[in-house]
Order: structure tokens, then C-alpha cells, then sequence
């Protein structure tokens, strides 16, 4: 008896082998979620985890197409392919649009790392900044958490998160002192604001409350989103 059961367990794992899940599987199948996410454009970044989950995904497929008894995950595998390849072809799409389609009749699209001097150079307006200096021009940022919370009409925008909560002091070419057209306010937070409006230099020595440095940039703001 005891012989026979050991026969039919052994039969058992014969016909049912043990295979282990693709590690590279699950991890396109995981991927899938925070590639999600760079579909907002908040979170554009985000979109690289959709060509990670596509690489993982055929290097799973050609895996299992190896080694057929020892690794198991296809189906995951060509979920997380497929999820991956049509989140790349449409977020990519999506952005590009947005990107030819954002910036507002009359106004000139510009970065505003184009106006930051270099640690190593003297922290005074660039020269971009002067080409642009009174032009209606179309730029993004972040609103500094020292300029308040609420709805705000007035704030200091800075490029990045970076220079937003973990810089300390901003630069003066770190900042552009902000100011709304009437009617128009702004929640402050950490959300990337995208700001069309006339551009000017300040030649004055002026200086914003809660920041030590001379504030060199300033913007009249038309349109914000």
C-alpha cells in the first residue's frame, strides 16, 4: 500500500511539474500601474516604467519559450506587454500634443532653466533672459511654499521641486516674482503650473518677504493653468 501511494505521488509530479513564476514577468505586469501615472502630465516622468515593463516582458516570453518546464508566467507576460506597448504608443502621443498644442497664440515658449546662471558663474540675469526681457512668453514651475497657501494672487515660482522644498534659499535666478491679472488666483501646493505672460528684468535692488536674495525676474501673468 505504502509503496503504491508513493508510486502516485512520484506519477503525480511527473505529469505536474513544479515551474517557477518569471521573475521578469511579474515585474512588467507591475509596471503597469505607474505607467499609468505618466499619462497625467503632472507625472510625465512616470511614462519610462511603460518601456521597462515592455523589455521585461520579452525577456520573460523568451524565457519561458527556453525553458518551458521550469518557468510558468506567460499570460502574465503578455498582459504586461501589451499593457506597456499601448501606454507608451498613446502617453507618448498624448504628451506630444499636448506639448505642440500648450502654449497660447502670442506668446513664446521659453524654459526656465534658460534663465538659472550656473553655480560657478555670478548670479545675475542671463543672457536669455535679456533676449526675452518685455516679451510675452510661456514658461512652467513651481509655486514656492514660502509665498503662502491658499488661493494666492501673488507668489514665487522656482523651476523645480528641488529648489521648491529641498534647496533652501533660492538663487535670485531661481526666481520669477509672479503676479496674477486681476480676478485670477492660483492654490498654492506643489503642482506644476503653466504660466503665459509678459516677462520683464528688474533693474532695481528688490527683494520678496521670507527670501533673502535680490529678485531679478519678474512676470505678469495672463493665463495659468
Amino acid at each position: 500500500m505504502s509503496a503504491e501511494v508513493s508510486l502516485g505521488a512520484y506519477q503525480e509530479t511527473v505529469d505536474f511539474p513544479y515551474r517557477a513564476i518569471s521573475r521578469t514577468a511579474v515585474i512588467s505586469l507591475l509596471t503597469i500601474p505607474f505607467a499609468m501615472l505618466g499619462l497625467i502630465q503632472s507625472f510625465a516622468p512616470m511614462l519610462v516604467f511603460a518601456p521597462i515593463g515592455i523589455v521585461c516582458g520579452i525577456i520573460s516570453l523568451r524565457t519561458i519559450r527556453s525553458w518551458p518546464e521550469e518557468y510558468g508566467g506567460r499570460p502574465m507576460a503578455l498582459v504586461g506587454l501589451a499593457a506597456n506597448t499601448m501606454l507608451l504608443v498613446f502617453g507618448s502621443a498624448w504628451h506630444s500634443y499636448v506639448y505642440a498644442t500648450e502654449v497660447p497664440d502670442g506668446y513664446k515658449r521659453v524654459s526656465f532653466y534658460e534663465f538659472q546662471q550656473a553655480d560657478s558663474l555670478p548670479d545675475v540675469p542671463t543672457t536669455k533672459a535679456m533676449e526675452v526681457n518685455g516679451e510675452n512668453v510661456f514658461l512652467k514651475g513651481y509655486i514656492h511654499p514660502s509665498s503662502g497657501s491658499g488661493m494666492l494672487r501673488k507668489f514665487i515660482l522656482v523651476p523645480d521641486l528641488g529648489t521648491c522644498c529641498f534647496g533652501g534659499q533660492p538663487k535670485s535666478t531661481d526666481m520669477i516674482e509672479v503676479t496674477l491679472a486681476k480676478g485670477q488666483t492660483v492654490r498654492g501646493g506643489l503642482t506644476k503650473l503653466k504660466l503665459a505672460g509678459k516677462f520683464t528684468v528688474n533693474p532695481y535692488n528688490h527683494r520678496a518677504a521670507d527670501f533673502d536674495n535680490q529678485i531679478f525676474y519678474q512676470m505678469r501673468v495672463d493665463q495659468v493653468r
